[in-house]
Protein backbone atom coordinates (compact mmCIF):
# COMPACT_ATOMS: atom_id res chain seq x y z
CA UNK A 1 0.00 0.00 0.00
CA UNK A 2 0.68 3.51 -0.56
CA UNK A 3 -1.56 6.19 1.37
CA UNK A 4 -0.68 9.55 2.11
CA UNK A 5 -0.76 11.12 5.60
CA UNK A 6 -2.92 13.91 4.75
CA UNK A 7 -5.47 11.49 3.14
CA UNK A 8 -5.52 9.54 6.00
CA UNK A 9 -5.93 12.37 8.07
CA UNK A 10 -8.85 13.66 6.40
CA UNK A 11 -10.40 10.01 6.04
CA UNK A 12 -10.81 9.08 9.33
CA UNK A 13 -14.11 8.96 10.59
CA UNK A 14 -15.43 9.03 14.12
CA UNK A 15 -16.77 5.69 15.57
CA UNK A 16 -20.01 5.24 15.06
CA UNK A 17 -22.36 6.12 17.56
CA UNK A 18 -25.21 5.06 16.23
CA UNK A 19 -24.29 1.09 16.90
CA UNK A 20 -22.68 2.14 20.04
CA UNK A 21 -26.27 2.75 20.91
CA UNK A 22 -27.70 -0.32 19.54
CA UNK A 23 -24.86 -2.30 21.28
CA UNK A 24 -25.90 -0.27 24.59
CA UNK A 25 -29.43 -1.28 24.43
CA UNK A 26 -28.31 -5.11 23.33
CA UNK A 27 -25.94 -4.99 26.38
CA UNK A 28 -28.83 -3.74 29.23
CA UNK A 29 -30.83 -7.31 27.95
CA UNK A 30 -28.21 -9.40 29.45
CA UNK A 31 -29.08 -11.76 31.87
CA UNK A 32 -27.14 -9.86 34.37
CA UNK A 33 -27.80 -7.25 37.27
CA UNK A 34 -27.35 -3.73 34.89
CA UNK A 35 -23.92 -2.73 34.72
CA UNK A 36 -22.48 -5.75 37.08
CA UNK A 37 -19.47 -5.90 34.05
CA UNK A 38 -18.44 -2.58 34.62
CA UNK A 39 -15.95 -1.45 31.79
CA UNK A 40 -15.60 -4.76 29.86
CA UNK A 41 -19.72 -3.16 28.93
CA UNK A 42 -18.15 -0.07 27.70
CA UNK A 43 -15.57 -1.83 26.00
CA UNK A 44 -17.64 -4.17 24.51
CA UNK A 45 -19.67 -1.03 22.78
CA UNK A 46 -16.45 0.63 21.95
CA UNK A 47 -16.02 -2.30 19.69
CA UNK A 48 -19.34 -2.74 18.10
CA UNK A 49 -18.82 1.37 17.81
CA UNK A 50 -15.73 0.83 15.74
CA UNK A 51 -16.84 -2.31 13.97
CA UNK A 52 -20.06 -1.50 13.26
CA UNK A 53 -22.18 -4.91 14.11
CA UNK A 54 -23.25 -6.26 17.74
CA UNK A 55 -20.72 -9.44 16.36
CA UNK A 56 -17.42 -7.61 16.52
CA UNK A 57 -14.47 -10.08 15.93
CA UNK A 58 -11.07 -9.66 16.83
CA UNK A 59 -10.23 -13.39 16.41
CA UNK A 60 -7.00 -12.01 13.87
CA UNK A 61 -4.93 -10.74 16.32
CA UNK A 62 -1.17 -8.66 15.52
CA UNK A 63 1.16 -7.08 17.54
CA UNK A 64 3.40 -4.20 15.65
CA UNK A 65 6.60 -3.43 17.33
CA UNK A 66 8.22 -0.69 16.50
CA UNK A 67 12.43 -0.60 16.54
CA UNK A 68 14.70 2.42 16.28
CA UNK A 69 17.63 3.60 17.82
CA UNK A 70 18.20 7.90 19.38
CA UNK A 71 21.28 9.77 18.90
CA UNK A 72 20.05 10.99 22.36
CA UNK A 73 21.98 8.33 24.13
CA UNK A 74 25.19 10.49 23.63
CA UNK A 75 23.85 12.33 26.77
CA UNK A 76 24.10 9.63 28.73
CA UNK A 77 19.79 9.26 29.56
CA UNK A 78 19.71 5.20 29.38
CA UNK A 79 21.32 2.76 31.75
CA UNK A 80 21.89 0.07 28.65
CA UNK A 81 24.26 0.51 25.33
CA UNK A 82 22.88 1.23 21.94
CA UNK A 83 23.62 -2.56 20.95
CA UNK A 84 20.82 -3.73 23.16
CA UNK A 85 18.53 -2.46 20.82
CA UNK A 86 19.55 -4.93 17.73
CA UNK A 87 20.38 -7.30 20.32
CA UNK A 88 16.84 -7.04 21.55
CA UNK A 89 15.40 -7.30 17.74
CA UNK A 90 17.29 -10.85 17.25
CA UNK A 91 15.46 -11.77 20.98
CA UNK A 92 11.99 -11.08 19.40
CA UNK A 93 13.20 -13.26 16.12
CA UNK A 94 14.40 -16.11 18.08
CA UNK A 95 11.16 -15.61 20.05
CA UNK A 96 13.02 -15.36 23.54
CA UNK A 97 11.74 -11.65 24.65
CA UNK A 98 9.12 -11.05 27.24
CA UNK A 99 6.42 -9.95 24.01
CA UNK A 100 6.62 -13.19 22.39
CA UNK A 101 5.84 -15.14 25.45
CA UNK A 102 2.34 -12.52 26.02
CA UNK A 103 1.98 -12.47 22.52
CA UNK A 104 1.67 -16.38 22.35
CA UNK A 105 -0.49 -16.53 25.09
CA UNK A 106 -3.08 -14.76 23.50
CA UNK A 107 -2.89 -15.81 19.89
CA UNK A 108 -1.11 -13.28 18.47
CA UNK A 109 1.36 -12.46 15.87
CA UNK A 110 4.25 -9.97 16.29
CA UNK A 111 5.35 -8.54 13.71
CA UNK A 112 8.77 -6.62 14.53
CA UNK A 113 9.84 -2.90 11.72
CA UNK A 114 12.96 -2.18 11.67
CA UNK A 115 12.07 1.70 11.52
CA UNK A 116 16.33 3.62 12.12
CA UNK A 117 17.57 0.93 14.37
CA UNK A 118 21.53 1.99 14.28
CA UNK A 119 22.87 -1.36 13.05
CA UNK A 120 22.77 -3.62 10.03
CA UNK A 121 19.60 -5.92 9.90
CA UNK A 122 19.48 -6.46 6.30
CA UNK A 123 19.68 -10.44 7.56
CA UNK A 124 17.03 -10.66 9.40
CA UNK A 125 15.02 -8.58 6.50
CA UNK A 126 16.22 -11.09 3.36
CA UNK A 127 14.69 -13.86 5.65
CA UNK A 128 11.46 -12.49 6.55
CA UNK A 129 11.91 -12.22 10.62
CA UNK A 130 11.19 -8.84 10.77
CA UNK A 131 9.96 -5.81 7.82
CA UNK A 132 12.61 -2.87 7.39
CA UNK A 133 10.78 0.25 6.75
CA UNK A 134 14.01 2.19 7.86
CA UNK A 135 14.06 5.36 8.00
CA UNK A 136 17.73 6.28 8.96
CA UNK A 137 20.76 4.22 11.13
CA UNK A 138 19.13 6.40 14.24
CA UNK A 139 18.27 9.89 14.68
CA UNK A 140 20.05 12.66 15.30
CA UNK A 141 20.88 14.08 19.28
CA UNK A 142 17.92 16.04 19.67
CA UNK A 143 19.83 17.87 22.41
CA UNK A 144 21.97 19.54 19.81
CA UNK A 145 19.11 19.90 16.73
CA UNK A 146 16.19 18.23 15.04
CA UNK A 147 16.06 14.49 15.67
CA UNK A 148 15.11 14.16 12.21
CA UNK A 149 14.11 16.31 9.07
CA UNK A 150 10.30 16.85 8.84
CA UNK A 151 10.15 14.86 5.59
CA UNK A 152 11.59 11.90 7.96
CA UNK A 153 9.11 12.52 10.26
CA UNK A 154 6.45 12.21 7.50
CA UNK A 155 8.19 9.03 5.73
CA UNK A 156 7.96 7.26 9.53
CA UNK A 157 4.10 8.02 9.90
CA UNK A 158 3.40 6.58 6.23
CA UNK A 159 5.54 3.58 7.19
CA UNK A 160 3.48 3.00 10.23
CA UNK A 161 -0.11 3.67 8.14
CA UNK A 162 0.82 1.42 5.28
CA UNK A 163 2.07 -1.53 7.50
CA UNK A 164 -0.78 -2.27 9.37
CA UNK A 165 -2.55 -1.35 5.78
CA UNK A 166 -1.09 -4.22 4.60
CA UNK A 167 -1.93 -6.21 7.91
CA UNK A 168 -5.63 -5.18 7.56
CA UNK A 169 -5.83 -5.78 3.99
CA UNK A 170 -4.62 -9.35 4.92
CA UNK A 171 -7.15 -10.07 7.80
CA UNK A 172 -5.93 -8.34 10.98
CA UNK A 173 -9.05 -7.41 13.21
CA UNK A 174 -7.43 -6.23 16.11
CA UNK A 175 -3.57 -4.66 16.54
CA UNK A 176 -1.82 -3.86 18.97
CA UNK A 177 1.05 -1.41 19.41
CA UNK A 178 4.84 -2.09 20.70
CA UNK A 179 8.56 -0.72 20.79
CA UNK A 180 11.95 -1.33 21.17
CA UNK A 181 14.36 1.57 21.32
CA UNK A 182 17.49 2.14 23.81
CA UNK A 183 16.46 5.76 24.85
CA UNK A 184 13.35 6.06 23.63
CA UNK A 185 11.66 7.13 26.80
CA UNK A 186 13.62 10.36 26.59
CA UNK A 187 11.97 11.51 22.95
CA UNK A 188 8.84 10.27 24.94
CA UNK A 189 8.67 12.72 27.67
CA UNK A 190 10.00 15.17 25.50
CA UNK A 191 6.82 15.07 22.66
CA UNK A 192 4.92 14.99 25.97
CA UNK A 193 6.17 18.20 27.35
CA UNK A 194 6.24 19.55 24.22
CA UNK A 195 2.59 19.42 23.05
CA UNK A 196 0.97 19.39 26.86
CA UNK A 197 3.60 22.58 28.06
CA UNK A 198 4.01 20.57 31.59
CA UNK A 199 7.72 20.40 32.92
CA UNK A 200 10.04 18.57 31.89
CA UNK A 201 10.87 17.35 35.47
CA UNK A 202 7.22 16.37 35.74
CA UNK A 203 7.05 14.02 32.92
CA UNK A 204 10.63 12.28 32.86
CA UNK A 205 10.71 9.12 34.64
CA UNK A 206 13.29 6.73 34.96
CA UNK A 207 13.08 4.66 31.81
CA UNK A 208 15.42 1.20 31.78
CA UNK A 209 16.43 2.21 35.76
CA UNK A 210 18.89 5.20 35.78
CA UNK A 211 20.02 6.95 38.72
CA UNK A 212 18.83 9.66 40.74
CA UNK A 213 21.88 11.28 39.30
CA UNK A 214 21.80 10.45 35.58
CA UNK A 215 17.64 11.18 35.86
CA UNK A 216 18.48 15.00 36.65
CA UNK A 217 20.71 14.66 33.73
CA UNK A 218 17.68 13.31 31.52
CA UNK A 219 15.68 16.07 32.35
CA UNK A 220 18.39 18.92 32.09
CA UNK A 221 19.16 16.88 28.15
CA UNK A 222 15.34 17.45 27.83
CA UNK A 223 14.68 20.74 28.88
CA UNK A 224 17.92 21.71 26.50
CA UNK A 225 15.89 19.68 23.41
CA UNK A 226 12.82 21.93 24.03
CA UNK A 227 15.13 24.68 24.22
CA UNK A 228 17.04 24.55 20.94
CA UNK A 229 14.53 23.08 18.88
CA UNK A 230 11.46 24.98 19.91
CA UNK A 231 9.24 22.23 18.71
CA UNK A 232 5.81 24.22 17.97
CA UNK A 233 3.03 21.86 20.07
CA UNK A 234 0.42 22.94 17.45
CA UNK A 235 2.28 20.89 14.45
CA UNK A 236 2.25 17.15 16.19
CA UNK A 237 4.46 16.79 12.61
CA UNK A 238 7.35 19.36 14.11
CA UNK A 239 7.36 17.87 17.47
CA UNK A 240 7.86 14.29 15.95
CA UNK A 241 10.52 16.10 13.47
CA UNK A 242 11.97 17.86 16.43
CA UNK A 243 12.39 15.47 19.47
CA UNK A 244 10.87 12.33 18.66
CA UNK A 245 11.93 8.71 16.87
CA UNK A 246 11.35 6.96 14.27
CA UNK A 247 9.47 4.20 16.09
CA UNK A 248 7.54 6.58 17.45
CA UNK A 249 6.51 8.34 14.46
CA UNK A 250 5.62 4.44 12.89
CA UNK A 251 3.85 4.15 15.94
CA UNK A 252 1.34 7.24 15.50
CA UNK A 253 1.54 5.87 12.16
CA UNK A 254 0.08 2.32 12.80
CA UNK A 255 -2.90 3.97 15.17
CA UNK A 256 -3.46 6.55 12.36
CA UNK A 257 -4.32 3.46 10.06
CA UNK A 258 -6.25 1.55 12.32
CA UNK A 259 -8.67 4.25 12.69
CA UNK A 260 -8.52 5.03 9.02
CA UNK A 261 -9.17 1.07 8.32
CA UNK A 262 -11.41 0.72 11.11
CA UNK A 263 -9.64 -1.25 13.72
CA UNK A 264 -9.42 -0.90 17.20
CA UNK A 265 -5.62 -0.76 18.09
CA UNK A 266 -4.67 -1.48 21.63
CA UNK A 267 -1.76 1.21 22.59
CA UNK A 268 0.63 -0.12 24.58
CA UNK A 269 2.78 1.73 27.52
CA UNK A 270 4.53 5.02 27.38
CA UNK A 271 6.67 5.15 24.43
CA UNK A 272 3.23 3.99 22.24
CA UNK A 273 1.26 6.51 24.37
CA UNK A 274 3.52 9.33 23.26
CA UNK A 275 2.56 7.70 19.71
CA UNK A 276 -0.86 8.06 20.36
CA UNK A 277 -0.68 11.53 21.53
CA UNK A 278 0.68 12.98 18.07
CA UNK A 279 -1.91 10.64 16.13
CA UNK A 280 -5.10 12.04 18.62
CA UNK A 281 -3.74 15.31 17.49
CA UNK A 282 -3.44 14.94 13.91
CA UNK A 283 -6.50 13.45 13.63
CA UNK A 284 -8.45 14.08 17.10
CA UNK A 285 -11.10 11.33 15.54
CA UNK A 286 -8.74 8.56 15.53
CA UNK A 287 -8.86 8.24 19.97
CA UNK A 288 -11.89 6.81 19.04
CA UNK A 289 -10.39 3.76 18.09
CA UNK A 290 -7.37 3.77 20.74
CA UNK A 291 -7.81 1.03 23.81
CA UNK A 292 -5.19 2.45 26.73
CA UNK A 293 -3.76 -1.25 27.31
CA UNK A 294 -1.81 -0.39 31.09
CA UNK A 295 -0.83 2.39 33.18
CA UNK A 296 2.74 2.68 33.06
CA UNK A 297 5.03 3.32 36.19
CA UNK A 298 6.96 5.77 34.33
CA UNK A 299 5.73 9.37 35.47
CA UNK A 300 4.86 10.35 32.21
CA UNK A 301 2.25 7.84 31.51
CA UNK A 302 -0.53 8.86 33.26
CA UNK A 303 -0.41 12.74 31.75
CA UNK A 304 -0.64 11.52 28.12
CA UNK A 305 -3.48 9.39 29.41
CA UNK A 306 -4.93 12.51 30.58
CA UNK A 307 -3.94 14.44 27.35
CA UNK A 308 -5.60 11.28 25.47
CA UNK A 309 -9.03 10.82 27.89
CA UNK A 310 -8.13 7.86 27.72
CA UNK A 311 -8.49 4.66 30.45
CA UNK A 312 -6.55 1.90 30.74
CA UNK A 313 -7.61 -1.39 31.45
CA UNK A 314 -4.67 -2.40 33.46
CA UNK A 315 -2.65 -1.28 36.72
CA UNK A 316 0.29 -3.66 36.68
CA UNK A 317 3.90 -1.21 37.35
CA UNK A 318 4.85 -2.61 33.99
CA UNK A 319 7.14 -0.55 32.11
CA UNK A 320 9.36 -2.79 29.51
CA UNK A 321 7.47 -1.51 26.58
CA UNK A 322 7.60 -3.76 23.40
CA UNK A 323 4.14 -4.16 23.16
CA UNK A 324 4.05 -6.51 26.51
CA UNK A 325 1.04 -4.69 27.93
CA UNK A 326 -0.90 -4.46 24.61
CA UNK A 327 -0.84 -8.14 24.54
CA UNK A 328 -1.95 -8.72 28.28
CA UNK A 329 -4.62 -6.12 27.73
CA UNK A 330 -6.00 -8.52 23.93
CA UNK A 331 -7.28 -10.77 26.99
CA UNK A 332 -9.96 -8.65 27.90
CA UNK A 333 -10.56 -6.86 24.47
CA UNK A 334 -11.13 -10.35 23.62
CA UNK A 335 -13.90 -11.38 26.50
CA UNK A 336 -15.65 -8.09 26.16
CA UNK A 337 -16.14 -9.13 22.20
CA UNK A 338 -17.42 -12.88 23.99
CA UNK A 339 -19.59 -11.22 26.44
CA UNK A 340 -21.69 -9.49 23.35
CA UNK A 341 -21.53 -12.65 21.13
CA UNK A 342 -22.21 -14.99 23.34
CA UNK A 343 -23.85 -14.30 26.70
CA UNK A 344 -27.86 -15.43 27.07
CA UNK A 345 -30.09 -12.07 27.47
CA UNK A 346 -33.46 -12.24 30.17
CA UNK A 347 -35.55 -13.32 27.58
CA UNK A 348 -33.18 -16.55 25.78
CA UNK A 349 -32.44 -17.51 28.92
CA UNK A 350 -36.09 -17.46 30.35
CA UNK A 351 -34.69 -15.13 33.39
CA UNK A 352 -36.80 -12.79 35.06
CA UNK A 353 -36.10 -9.12 34.82
CA UNK A 354 -35.22 -6.92 37.88
CA UNK A 355 -38.77 -4.70 38.51
CA UNK A 356 -36.91 -2.15 40.25
CA UNK A 357 -39.31 -3.03 43.02
CA UNK A 358 -38.10 -3.89 46.45
CA UNK A 359 -39.61 -6.78 48.31
CA UNK A 360 -40.02 -6.83 51.99
CA UNK A 361 -40.76 -10.53 53.72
Amino acid sequence: MDVKLQDVIAGIEPASQAWRQKAKDYLVNLAIPPGSLGDLLLLAEQLAAIKQTLKPSVANKVIITMAGDHGVVAEGVSAFPQEVTPQMVANFVAGGAGINVLAEAVGARVLVVDMGVAADLSDMVAKGQIVSARVAPGTQNMAKGPAMTREQAVQALEAGINIVGDLIDKGAELVGTGDMGIGNTTPSSAILAAISGLPASKVTGRGTGITDEALENKVRVIEKALQVNRPDPADPVDVLAKVGGFEIGGIAGVILGAAYYKVPVVVDGFISTAGALLAGKLAPQSVDYMIAAHRSVEYGHQYLLDELGLKPLLDLNLRLGEGTGGALAMHIVDAATRIIKNMATFDSAGVSKNTGELHVL
